[in-house]
């Protein structure tokens, strides 16, 4: 459990860093447009933050959830994904931001990585549901709540 709420803090500190980013470098360019950079600090709070201490209240009603292989893959392709989704929200927005033009090629290679992660992302989301799903069943058996 120790592992999901530090995890979640590093998304905390990432999301927090990402906000402070965006408001910044946006201000630094005298940016008025809409950016990509505006929902970097969201996706890191949900998809980080809140969803590894929701985790870690499910492995502390059911410490042996840790323990399934899938609870192992799902947290190793969550944090890969998400990394890599952040990364691309944030060479999109820059590239907004500094009104950079891209190649073909470019925007192609960014846009190819970015549906690559959200792919990732729901493989990992799904994960976690089905991990969920199972030991929440298998705790309603045990307490006759169904």
């Amino acid at each position: 459990m120790k592992k999901l709420i530090n995890t979640s803090f590093l998304y905390l500190i990432l999301a927090l860093a990402a906000g402070v980013f965006y408001r910044e470098f946006t201000k630094f360019n005298s940016f008025t447009g809409k950016t990509t950079l505006a929902v970097v600090h969201t996706h890191l709070f949900v998809l980080g933050v809140l969803l590894f201490l929701i985790l870690a209240l499910f492995v502390n009603i059911n410490p042996d959830l840790l323990k399934d292989s899938r609870a192992k893959k799902f947290y190793i392709l969550q944090n890969l994904s998400l990394i890599l989704f952040t990364a691309t929200l944030l060479a999109r927005g820059i590239i907004q931001v500094l009104n950079i033009q891209l190649s073909s090629a470019a925007n192609s290679s960014i846009s190819g990585i970015a549906g690559v992660s959200h792919i990732l992302l729901t493989i990992s989301l799904l994960l976690f549901f089905l991990l969920l799903k199972q030991y929440a069943v298998a705790n309603s058996n045990h307490t006759g709540m169904n």
